[in-house]
């Protein structure tokens, strides 16, 4: 078991102790809160030790898993990293992409992993059909929120897009060739509202919508690839498939054909993968403690969240 050690107890911070608390992959040896008061309700509450200070947490651990807000993700990293700490880094990876690079760069130094908490990667809906996504030329995505002052202290893009960002990334084996964008702050001194459109190489165009002034909450992403529509709900955890294959001579009588103007017929068929339940934030850390333990590659890697980030940026930069 990997001692385990949390940076941050805030609303997540709090769930990652319980969940490593939980898992049988690590140790949950303690947690650091820069905010004394918070700090010593939660270990009141739930037992977990607190630490006074980040410098000792980080000596009596293992792995550091890094949720505090955003702008000290970069500080929070290189200590950790300076004490040859393995880090588990919350999303986004930091505040500035120079960051995230001088961070890749001092864990390649001292051969420690690094992941960062990109969790939709890890939901059972996405994990269901992403075998399936091959080669999308047209990607749609909606992720609205209602309104929650908390996240509100950083873009929308950040707060709400960037989940989308890293989901495209991954699926899209391309380079990003053009990036448009618009924002619209409606609350807060940060866009609320943003609507991007990626441009890659190789001709695939996605298009993100991301909103924290909603009145429902909406997590939907569609990929449109040759002969196949796959559509995900992340927030349902539900997904869907549709194929389309050469018509048989003899149709049945309940087939869907579809027939071209050049003739060619196609049969619709409809494709609904088996979906495993799972938390996925319970997932995303125990598949870094294999990641640790067998000395491979983590699912989320510090290039991924850098490369996220770096998309984020571009677009907020048009704002």
């Amino acid at each position: 078991m990997l001692k385990a050690g949390v940076l941050g107890a805030g609303h997540l911070g709090k769930i990652h102790l319980r969940l490593l608390n939980q898992s049988d992959k690590y140790d949950l040896v303690g947690f650091y809160d820069a905010d004394e008061t918070n700090a010593k309700k939660v270990e009141a509450e739930f037992g977990y030790k607190y630490f006074d200070s980040i410098e000792g947490l980080i000596d009596a651990v293992d792995m550091v898993d890094i949720v505090t807000p955003t702008l000290s993700h970069y500080d929070c990293a290189k200590k950790a990293i300076a004490k040859g700490k393995h880090i588990f880094i919350e999303k986004p990876i930091t505040n500035t992409v120079e960051e995230a690079e001088h961070i890749r760069s001092l864990l390649a130094e001292h051969d420690i992993r690094g992941q960062v908490g990109h969790v939709e990667r890890f939901n059972p809906a996405f994990i269901a059909v992403r075998d399936q996504v091959n080669n999308p030329m047209f990607i749609e995505t909606h992720r609205l929120a209602e309104f929650n002052p908390r996240g509100t202290d950083v873009p929308v893009v950040l707060d709400l897009m960037i989940h989308d960002i890293d989901i495209i990334l991954s699926v899209v084996k391309s380079k990003v060739k053009n990036v448009s964008a618009s924002g619209v702050s409606v609350i807060s001194d940060t866009p609320d509202i943003a609507n991007a459109r990626i441009e890659f190489e190789n001709g695939c165009v996605a298009n993100l919508t991301a909103s924290r002034i909603s009145l429902k909450n909406m997590r939907k992403t569609r990929f449109f690839q040759k002969d196949a529509y796959i559509s995900v709900d992340f927030l349902e955890k539900k997904c869907e498939v549709v194929k389309m294959k050469d018509a048989p001579e003899q149709p049945g009588d309940f087939d869907m054909i579809l027939q071209n103007a050049e003739g060619i017929k196609k049969q619709i068929y409809f494709d609904n993968p088996e979906i495993a339940n799972n938390n996925a934030i319970l997932d995303e850390l125990e598949t870094f403690a294999d990641a640790i333990n067998n000395n491979t590659t983590p699912i989320v890697t510090l290039h991924d969240g850098t490369e996220a980030l770096r998309v984020a940026t571009i677009i907020i930069d048009q704002f």
